[in-house]
């Protein structure tokens, strides 16, 4: 697609820079520039833009936004800023804009922000998950990976996982990925980053599915402080419809800050006798403090031994909530998959666990007709 670029800053230095940007970008055409947005307003329609890059840091932000929103209905319009905001950059996305860009931006950033925008949009409507097991050894990692897939796959949207296990964190060996850039790396620099560059701290599995890795060595988990954390936590909605976060197991500050941050947590437990159980509920007492846990927490049970309606029933009966899925123990077809580099819903798409995690994913999604009771 080529973009007839109208361009709106107020500031004659950055103007000529990001004019310059534009002209370098391949498939890009500056149409029109402008410092003055009352003259955009007012001139710019005989241009015939398809993209406005509008300023407004010193403007009335959504204001005139609104504005030009009303006089190119039909234009994609992506604001500008100096430095990231959340704040700022959920508002005007909500109010119409197409997305959020830090200025000043090189040619190849302005390609992969329209690229990405494109697919993706911003946040408005992204949908981020915890994934908690109160002891650890829960098949979580596997029913991430998967469950990744499986959501890419039946919505075509992007789907991105944040490997924040900080010591024992193994989301890249199970897709056999080589990071150069990890969890410890976008914490440092997430200050200087908007959600454009902190894309690039994201390894690609397949064109759908992103993985941030996490930390290369244990003794590195001190790295990553919590409220950096949780800022490249907030700037990956902007990138992604799906955010999956492994977290530790046990209760510590990045678990916590990490299920405050997303909008589902997953109680992931392994089925190996009665104790796992009791830790779920031990574990649900603490979320109780939350007035909404009852929609916000949810429980997984995985290598479950018949994993069929019955036991279903007889795990919500024990542990007196209810469980939202239940994963069988089907480990060759999980080790057969990884021997070969690729996940079990591919390999063995009509096994029972891949059944199992697509029955999930399609919950995520919001199919509401799923009953756990059919093959």
């Amino acid at each position: 697609m080529e973009y007839h670029v109208m361009l709106v800053e107020g500031n004659r230095l950055m103007l000529e820079q990001l004019a310059h940007a534009i002209k370098e970008a391949p498939g890009f055409t500056l149409a029109a520039r402008y410092q003055d947005p009352m003259d955009a307003l007012g001139q710019g329609v005989v241009f015939h833009p398809n993209l406005i890059l509008l300023d407004i840091d010193q403007q009335s932000g959504t204001g005139i936004l609104a504005d030009f929103l009303r006089v190119f209905p039909n234009t994609a319009i992506i604001c500008m800023g100096e430095r990231w905001q959340s704040e700022v950059a959920s508002h005007v996305v909500q109010s119409g804009a197409r997305g959020y860009l830090v200025k000043p931006f090189s040619a190849e950033e302005l390609r992969e922000a329209v690229d990405t925008f494109g697919k993706s949009g911003m946040e408005v409507s992204s949908h981020t998950m915890a994934f908690f097991s109160p002891k650890g050894k829960s098949g979580k990692t596997t029913l991430i990976a998967n469950l990744a897939m499986s959501l890419a796959q039946k919505t075509g949207e992007q789907v991105g996982i944040i490997d924040a296990d900080l010591q024992f964190g193994d989301m890249s060996v199970f897709f056999n990925l080589d990071a150069k850039s990890t969890i410890v790396e976008a914490s440092r620099d997430v200050d200087f980053l908007s959600p454009i560059s902190l894309n690039n701290y994201f390894l690609p599995v397949t064109d759908k599915v992103k993985v941030l890795c996490g930390t290369q060595n244990p003794s590195l988990n001190d790295k990553v402080e919590i409220e950096p954390f949780v800022s490249v936590l907030n700037m990956s909605k902007n990138l992604f419809r799906y955010v999956l976060v492994d977290i530790p197991a046990g209760f510590n500050p990045t678990s916590i800050a990490a299920c405050e941050a997303t909008d589902t947590t997953y109680l992931v437990a392994m089925i190996n006798g009665g104790y796992e159980i009791r830790h779920m509920q031990r574990a649900l007492e603490i979320f109780k403090d939350w007035e909404d846990y009852k929609e916000r927490v949810k429980a997984i049970y995985t290598r479950v031994t018949p994993c069929d309606i019955a036991a279903k029933l007889q795990i919500e009966e024990l542990m007196g909530y209810p469980v939202e899925a239940i994963i069988p123990n089907e480990y060759l077809v999980v080790s057969e998959a990884a021997d070969n580099g690729r996940m079990a819903t591919d390999i063995q798409p009509d096994s029972q666990l891949s059944r199992s995690i697509n029955k999930l994913a399609d919950k995520i999604i919001g199919h509401k007709h799923i009953r756990w009771d059919k093959p």
